[in-house]
């Protein structure tokens, strides 16, 4: 039976065309030049990643060798222990006795040239060496002990490979017949390979197997305190009242622009600026980590304030008409309020900026902290350096042997960044409130 209210529903067309790659104009060489433009991408990151991979893996190469140290375990006969006893441990002749005691090792060995080619052997401190480990053992007879001493830089490089052999049995600064000595200490087992503590203990020194990062760690520690502590106040206080207290204006905007262009100025600038302020019109002490840390402030403080005032203005406005509506004051609205809120983006900003000074060096060459410091620093008044011009100066060393010290130095450097950036990372997941 005929129903009026049925209409039959058209079914589709499936003979319709659709819309392809090559129905309109121009689709397939966007879609080309969309996969061109995804490929370069990837191309730029893998480059960059393999960059970075290289330039780690070639400075831990030829960094490794600076935290490994060879030492020579050397027996000192009971003659010789016996003259220690009779002139006192503490007033013994110790610079004698261990060349004596190298004499001993090796009986054969006559004339001057040979014996100062012999004393090399060990580092310049092998009297002290000496000294300290017969009084640590304080021996009440003259039986044979053993003392370890430091090679020298030389035998350390040889020992670890990092010299090439000549055909007339040299080996970098090392001739003939010191490497047939240090050949024939190897045989005996009188050679050591161990960790290198020194090197986070000792401070600078002339002789690369005796220099340390102690006085350079020291010194950046210093110097980063009192930038955090003056960058920090005086930036977060001024980005504050720039963004909640100061009327919008010609002249705010005047110093808005004037910041953010102060963040983009060369390093060095803000050395010449220590130098003519702390150093040339205060007089303050040349070197002192005091100076490093109000010139390293000046610089970070531009980044600091702008981190800040993002962070500020992350903070919805219905925070801020939430505490109005309490009845609080506009002070106790920023500081009770939106400040809290704020802080961790600050906080990030501010170990952004900490851990930039930390790698700065122009600064510091300007105001006088490339001075070879022999002391690890007690407080920000004493002379100082950082690791940055730790490494310029290694750097720049004619001792070959300086060069894995040099490449030690930037590991540690680029360890203490990551660790800065690890934190900063840490604490804006912790702390990062969505609105």
């Amino acid at each position: 039976m005929y129903n009026p209210m049925y209409k039959s529903e058209k079914k589709p067309d499936n003979t319709a065309s659709k819309l392809s790659t090559g129905s309109l104009p121009g689709v397939a060489k966007r879609h080309r030049s969309e996969r061109m433009f995804k490929a370069t991408g990837l191309i730029a990151i893998a480059g960059g990643l393999l960059f970075l991979l290289f330039v780690l893996v070639s400075i831990g190469i030829s960094g490794i060798g600076a935290f490994k140290k060879t030492y020579i375990n050397l027996p000192v006969p009971s003659t010789i222990m016996q003259q220690v006893l009779d002139s006192g441990i503490d007033d013994a002749d110790y610079y004698s006795l261990n060349r004596k005691a190298l004499r001993e090792r090796f009986p054969d060995i006559s004339g001057r040239r040979d014996k100062r080619a012999l004393y090399r052997l060990v580092s310049a401190i092998a009297e002290f060496e000496m000294k300290d480990q017969v009084v640590e053992l304080a021996p009440t007879t003259n039986a044979p002990i053993t003392i370890k001493f430091t090679a020298s830089d030389d035998v350390d490089m040889y020992i670890k490979g990092t010299v090439d052999v000549a055909e007339s049995g040299a080996a970098g600064r090392l001739n003939a017949k010191q490497v047939d000595l240090v050949n024939t200490l190897k045989q005996a087992g009188a050679i050591e390979v161990g960790f290198n503590w020194g090197f986070f203990t000792n401070s600078d020194s002339r002789d690369p197997e005796l220099a340390g990062i102690k006085g350079a760690f020291m010194g950046s520690l210093f110097t980063l305190l009192v930038c955090l502590v003056l960058s920090f106040v005086v930036g977060v206080m001024s980005a504050i009242y720039l963004e909640e207290f100061a009327r919008k204006n010609k002249f705010t905007s005047f110093i808005e622009v004037n910041i953010n262009n102060l963040a983009a100025v060369p390093s060095i600038v803000y050395g010449l600026l220590g130098l003519a302020i702390f150093l040339g019109f205060f007089g303050m002490p040349r070197s002192a980590s005091l100076v490093g840390g109000l010139t390293l402030a000046l610089m970070t403080l531009p980044t600091i304030i702008i981190a800040s005032r993002i962070s500020l203005q992350s903070v919805p406005l219905s925070i801020r008409e939430a505490a109005y509506g309490l009845g609080a004051t506009q002070v106790q609205m920023v500081f009770h309020h939106v400040f809290p809120l704020a802080l961790p983006g600050m906080l990030t900003g501010t170990i952004i900026g900490m851990a930039r000074a930390l790698g700065e060096t122009a600064p510091l060459l300007m105001i006088g902290m490339v001075a070879f410091i022999a002391d690890a620093p007690s407080n920000i008044m004493d002379p100082a350096t950082t690791l940055p011009v730790q490494v310029y100066l290694w750097a720049d060393s004619p001792e070959r042997a300086f060069m894995e010290k040099t490449s030690g130095a930037i590991l540690v450097l680029i360890a203490t960044l990551i660790a800065f950036n690890l934190v900063a990372v840490v604490l804006r997941k912790k702390f990062e409130k969505r609105w």
